[in-house]
Order: C-alpha cells, then structure tokens, then sequence
C-alpha cells in the first residue's frame, strides 16, 4: 500500500473523543488494506492493559490495536501514568513501573532519576514511535488534553511537539455537545505556534445532536474564520459500544436499583480503575448493572461487586467509613452474591498489610472477612494475560497487580463469594452464566464477536459524516 504520513487526533480538551475516532480510522485504515497501528505518547488514565508481553499499557491503545487487527505492544503508549493521589502518578515506561512522581517535579523535569540514571522522557516517547512507524502504516496517533495549554507547552511530550517530530497530519477534534465549539477550535487553532499551524490539515466536530442541517452555516463560519476544512460533523450514538478510558463515562452509570430486574452493584471507589471489567456482564439481557457508595442500594442488590483500585488500603478505610463494607457483609449474609477483582479481591480477604509503605502510610487493615486470603503489598508489579478454567471451559484475561495473597489458585472461592486478580473475568460468558443462573437472566453474546460487530459499526458511523477521501488526499500530499 502506498506510505501514508502519519495522522494525529489532537483535541480542543478532555473527553472530546479523540480515542474513539482514533479507534474509527484504526479500523478504517484495516478496512480499506492498511496496516495501521495507534500510538499515544504519554497516557494518564486508571484503565490500563497487558500486552502479550506482559507489559502495561493504557486501555485506549490496546481498544484501538483491537480495531486496527494487531496486539497491543508497549511502543504505541510508552509513557502511562497512573495518578495514585491528586499530586502524585506512578509512572510507567515501556510498561514497566519505575517509580511514583509528584506532580510539580514530573511537569517541571520532564525526566526521572532511576538507578541513578537519569531518564529523558521525550527521547524514550520519540524512539517508541519511530520503531512503530517502521512496521505499521498509517500511524494513528492521539493526542492528551487539550493541545491549547500553553503553559505546559515547553514540556509537552504528547501534543504538537510530538506531532512535529512524527511531521504527522494533524486533525483537531471539537465538542459540540458542551458547547462554546467555535471559540475552542479558533482559539486551539490560534494559541498554537506559525509552524505547528501549519500541521493542523482539518477539523472534526464530534457528539453534534439534533438535525445536522442546522450546523451547515456554523460549519462555512468555522473554516472562513480557521482557514482550515472541516472535515467533517460527527452525530453523538448510544448504539455503538466501545471500551471507555475515562472515568468521566461512570457518571453516566450511576443508576439506582430497578425492579424486575438482575441488579448488579458496582461499589464506586474513588480510585476505581479498569471498570471496564463489567461491561459484558452490563450487556446481558435483564441486568441492570450500576455503580454506587448507596448503602441501602448495595444491600438490596442481587450481585455486588468490588473493583480494582490504585489504593486497596486508602479505599478499603473509606469503605469502612462511609458504611459499605458493613453494607456488603450484611448483604452477602443475607444470601447476595459478591465478586471481588483485583484490589476489590484483596478487600474482601481476612488483611492487607503495606509495611513498605507502597501505597502510603496506612500499614495494614483488616479486609471484610468473606475470603480466606492475606495480602501484603509489594513494590514488584505482576502485569501478565492468563488463560483459566472456570466451570470446565477454558477462559481468558489478564493480571495487572501489586500486593501478593497467600494463595496461588487463580480463582479463589466460597459460599456466593468469588475473588479473583484477573481483570476480564467477567468478560468470559461461562463466568456470567455462573453468576446469573437461576437469576432468570441470560447472557450477552460472546465478547470477541461483539466487539469486532461494534468496530465495524464504529467504523461504517464515521465513514458515513466524516470526508475520508479527504483524509486519504491529505495524508498522500507531498507538500
């Protein structure tokens, strides 16, 4: 096929959707012969993946290697960092963590001391690329943010800076749906430097709601005014689904208890991560599955799950606090099922102790008592894809963990209690089917045909409002 620059989704700010349309033209660019392959320099999210590897890397990239057709690899998200406080990320390069980072000193070094070496974050992200862009073309880059933060501009590592080592194709990405979309492109457009102008080729205006007839005139406003094309108008769906990264999604979860329904609690942490996990199980015709720190809506539900955590021992004392532990053992005594993934999992054991100080100063604390195990945190990480039987058929998923239990069984359970590390065990349909039987609910369909099905729908979604030909012509310009 014939070499294609390199095209990055930078946006106007936060959750505008450049993951997703970067998920779009992954499998677009399949679709039509390509081999596409994504790449985010430097990730901040709770949602991450193993790769085959057993390496971490953000949720975004491995969801759009999936639409592209390919495995994830650590090169497509060299740099991730998970906030465990407010101030303070661990940060992960090359999927391996190599230590935790205040806020201030990460945006003003831009570097770390590790073994006393100091490592350059723009040299490690530059080099991820350029190893990708030699097996994979075209190479579909996401920007972080907005890429109008101009005072983080002298240490960007993911934005236009990025953009103009891989001299990509820019395509800035706009939110109709929160309003002030013409002040956020033109501005964006404007705060950027002449050459970096000059590598923004279109724009995209995402989640438009209502007849797309009334846009017409606002959309010859913004290319007169931009002097950039759009390229096209994307309508907001609620009928194509694909794995979330932000946690900004949760809020649209946050139903309560339904009636005539499979009700499934989520215990809302506030360091909840990879809540991805229950998506599948969301999917299944009669369940009604919901986030929630609701005590009386944890106690009448019929399924109540803890997830994972980037602080076990922070959200464990706050459960106790606001009343939910004491809430999920009275609802398991009174015959609820509970299911616990990974620190959700260390939660529900008889302790979990942190000596080292790994995740912070809480040294140890009782767990709610439902699993016979004993954690103790650890500063080594286990990142790594499993395979598992689970009522004799053989399942998939993937460990991403620190903290060690007394126990080597994958899968560790009692009466109406399972407890597990592996994120994507609720994706496996005979693990649905054990939790929902004799609950008069049936399952979704299998994991792996639905979403190659909203991939497609994704893709066919975008085809249809966005000018790829146009696209094509863009990343084809020898100019």
């Amino acid at each position: 096929m014939k070499r294609l620059h390199p095209i990055m989704l930078a946006g106007t700010g936060s959750d505008v959707g450049k993951s997703v349309i970067a998920a779009a033209l992954c499998r677009i660019f399949r679709q039509d012969g390509y081999s596409p392959a994504p790449f985010k320099a430097q990730n901040m999210a709770l949602n991450s993946y193993a790769t085959p590897e057993g390496l971490e890397i953000g949720r975004a990239q491995a969801v759009q290697a999936e639409a592209a057709g390919i495995p994830c690899h650590t090169d497509m998200n060299p740099l991730l960092l998970k906030p465990s406080s407010d101030h303070t990320s661990q940060v992960v390069l090359n999927g391996k963590p190599i230590g935790n980072k205040d806020a201030y000193d990460y945006w003003r070094g831009m570097g770390q001391e590790t073994g006393g070496k100091r490592i350059d974050f723009q040299q490690e992200v530059c080099a991820a690329f350029d190893r990708l862009a030699i097996k994979y073309n075209p190479i579909v880059m996401e920007g972080a943010g907005s890429i109008a933060e101009i005072n983080l501009k002298d240490r960007d590592l993911v934005n236009m800076s990025m953009a103009r080592h891989a001299n990509a194709d820019v395509i800035l990405v706009g939110d109709i749906d929160r309003g002030g979309v013409f002040a956020s492109v033109y501005g964006s457009i404007m705060l950027q430097t002449p050459e970096e102008r000059k590598l923004i080729k279109g724009i995209i205006i995402n989640k438009f709601r209502g007849d797309m007839r009334l846009f017409d005139k606002g959309r010859k406003m913004l290319e007169d005014i931009c002097g950039i094309p759009v390229l096209g108008v994307i309508p907001y769906y609620k009928d194509i689904y694909i794995d979330e990264e932000d946690s900004v999604s949760l809020e649209q979860k946050r139903r309560k208890w339904a009636e005539g329904k499979v009700n499934v609690a989520v215990v809302l942490l506030r360091h909840i991560s990879n809540f991805t996990d229950f998506d599948t199980l969301e999917r299944a015709p009669r369940v009604n599955l919901f986030y929630t720190n609701n005590v009386s809506d944890i106690q009448r539900a019929d399924i109540i799950i803890l997830p994972g955590t980037k602080a076990t021992l922070d959200d464990l004392l706050e459960l106790r606090r606001n009343g939910c532990a004491q809430a999920i053992q009275r609802a398991h005594r009174d015959g609820k099922t509970v299911v616990g993934i990974c620190g959700g999992y260390q939660m529900l054991g008889v302790s979990v102790a942190d000596p080292d100080q790994v995740e912070g100063d809480i040294a140890s604390l009782p767990g709610l008592g439902l699993l016979p195990i004993h954690t103790t945190m650890s500063s080594t990480k286990t990142t790594q894809q499993v395979t598992f039987m689970f009522e004799g058929q053989e399942c998939h998923g993937y460990e991403i963990h620190q903290g060690i239990s007394d126990t080597n069984e994958p899968i560790v359970q009692t009466d109406r209690c399972i407890g597990t590390y592996i994120h994507g065990f609720l994706d496996n349909i005979p693990v649905i089917n054990f939790l929902l039987k004799d609950k008069g609910a049936t399952p979704a369909q299998s994991l792996a045909d639905f979403k190659e099905e909203q991939y497609d729908k994704l893709a066919a979604h975008v085809r249809r409002y966005v000018d790829i030909d146009r696209i094509y012509q863009i990343l084809s310009d020898n100019d």
